[in-house]
């Protein structure tokens, strides 16, 4: 009897540890977690900081006066620091889109039988990190210039130094070069743990070189040799590039919370008025009749009387501006499903539209017929038709051959329309061109932006790297140029 109390004793005890154990045990907390999901949560987090209206974190529409704000104007007079929209987007890009990327890739490196699913497949997926990585690493560049780059993903340094821009940048192009010769589209990659392109390697590599050409282009005054090399190997790749909008760089969200449009989420769900259209934008198309403007624009009722006066009217830029008095976002763009776009086949056109002019080979076609594809697929895509097309590039103020300026004028102006909320690459492209012109608010706190400055973190916790940088370009300023971005 004694022995069989003793055993009922130890075998209560064993249970209650159990128990115990399973209770400091956090199950929906996994200690490991698979390269693909990894890479999964790094795309998803990279569109939302790229498609977010959210101005602590993504205020370029406003940089780019694409969008105006209505109460608070703080950032359309660039103050970039009481929000430290700087930070913001460094230790996001940094820690939920770079590192993950980064872990991801070794996850699936060291990924073994019965896992592994086979050299082909394995090489894609990681040739399919590296390239969402270059981008993800471009990205901060063209927005700070020097950043940490050789040192920054080593967790034992806690003060990585910072690397030049240009040698980074050139060494993210022959990065990309890499990624694309591993890349086989006769094997399978990521299937759907890739919400952009859903696996499809021959989609993957056509982004890749339309990156490649993005980027050799934007070198093509601070480094031309090297910019007309890059250029041309993607051109001339047998992947080759994004031409149509259905190779577009997308991500389609869904119609429920949590993966929701960010301009829905901004714009609708939140219940918040923050933007209306800048008249910038909207003065600009009115008087060239664009036939975009159904499409990116609602129409507001001006009348004092009773019969309706509806015209599309901007708000004023750098201004507060009442929400009612004027056109919104079109409403395609606050559905919940809305795809956001990080590549669009109108930019491929308009990047070959200016390799020809600069005397690159781009393959077939003149300047003209690049700058006209590129203006046909951007009307087309937002839903105008080919006889909106073909009006619209009748128009002499349109036409190439009889639009105002040298070439930069032509394409950067139609480009900055085109580029309608992709806020960040149109200010990159109003950078590099110089055009439109556009103006600083009469309140505004400085020039517009030509970078970020660099995070007030960096400024505080690794203070001598951060100043070596500084002195490197020119100074921690928005007005400092970057090494791309010339007058």
């Amino acid at each position: 009897m004694k022995k069989i109390f003793a055993l009922m004793i130890i075998i209560l005890a064993f249970s209650s540890c159990k128990k115990l154990q399973d209770l400091n045990t956090n199950t929906k907390n996994p200690l490991n977690v698979s390269g693909e999901s990894l890479f999964t949560g790094a795309e998803v987090n990279l569109f939302q900081e790229m498609v977010t209206p959210n101005s602590n974190y993504n205020i370029w529409r406003l940089i780019a006066q694409q969008w105006a704000e209505t109460t608070y104007t703080d950032e359309s007079n660039y103050d970039l620091v009481d929000k430290t929209i700087p930070d913001n987007h460094w230790n996001w890009m940094y820690q939920y889109v770079i590192k993950d990327l980064d872990q991801a890739s070794k996850v699936i490196t060291s990924t073994a039988y019965p896992f592994d699913p086979g050299p082909a497949v394995k090489k894609n997926r990681l040739a399919i990190i590296e390239i969402l990585t270059v981008y993800s690493w471009s990205n901060l560049v063209e927005t700070f210039g020097n950043i940490p780059y050789s040192q920054a993903l080593n967790i034992n340094n806690l003060l990585p130094a910072y690397d030049d821009g240009l040698k980074i940048y050139e060494n993210l192009i022959i990065r990309l070069d890499t990624a694309i010769v591993h890349l086989d589209p006769a094997y399978s990659s990521l299937d759907e743990a890739d919400q952009m392109y859903h696996g499809d390697v021959a989609a993957w590599a056509k982004f890749a070189n339309s990156l490649r050409l993005r980027m050799g282009m934007l070198l093509s005054d601070a480094d031309p040799g090297f910019a007309k090399a890059a250029v041309e190997r993607a051109v001339a790749d047998e992947n080759g590039l994004i031409a149509s909008n259905s190779d577009n760089a997308r991500l389609v969200y869904m119609s429920q919370p949590p993966n929701t449009n960010p301009i829905y989420d901004e714009l609708v769900a939140s219940g918040r008025h923050d933007y209306v259209p800048a008249n910038t934008l909207v003065d600009t198309m009115n008087r060239m009749n664009d036939p975009r403007l159904p499409l990116y624009f609602t129409q507001v009722d001006t009348s004092s009387s009773g019969d309706p006066q509806l015209v599309y009217l901007g708000g004023i830029y750098g201004e507060s501006n009442d929400f009612t008095s004027y056109s919104h976002v079109a409403d395609q763009l606050q559905v919940p499903t809305f795809e956001g776009l990080i590549f669009d086949y109108s930019e491929t056109e308009f990047l070959l539209a200016e390799g020809a002019e600069r005397g690159y080979n781009v393959g077939g076609g003149s300047a003209q017929e690049h700058y006209n594809n590129a203006i046909g697929a951007s009307i087309t895509y937002w839903g105008g038709s080919d006889n909106d097309v073909k009006s619209y590039l009748a128009d002499r103020r349109v036409a190439y051959n009889t639009a105002p300026g040298d070439y930069k004028r032509k394409i950067g102006f139609q480009k900055w329309i085109a580029l309608y909320n992709r806020g960040f690459e149109a200010w990159t492209e109003w950078r590099k061109f110089n055009y439109p012109v556009l103006i600083p608010p009469p309140r505004a706190l400085s020039a517009i932006p030509l970078r970020f400055t660099y995070p007030i973190g960096e400024q505080t916790l690794n203070g001598a790297n951060y100043a070596t940088a500084s002195a490197a370009i020119g100074g921690d300023l928005v007005t400092t140029r970057l090494f791309w971005d010339k007058p």
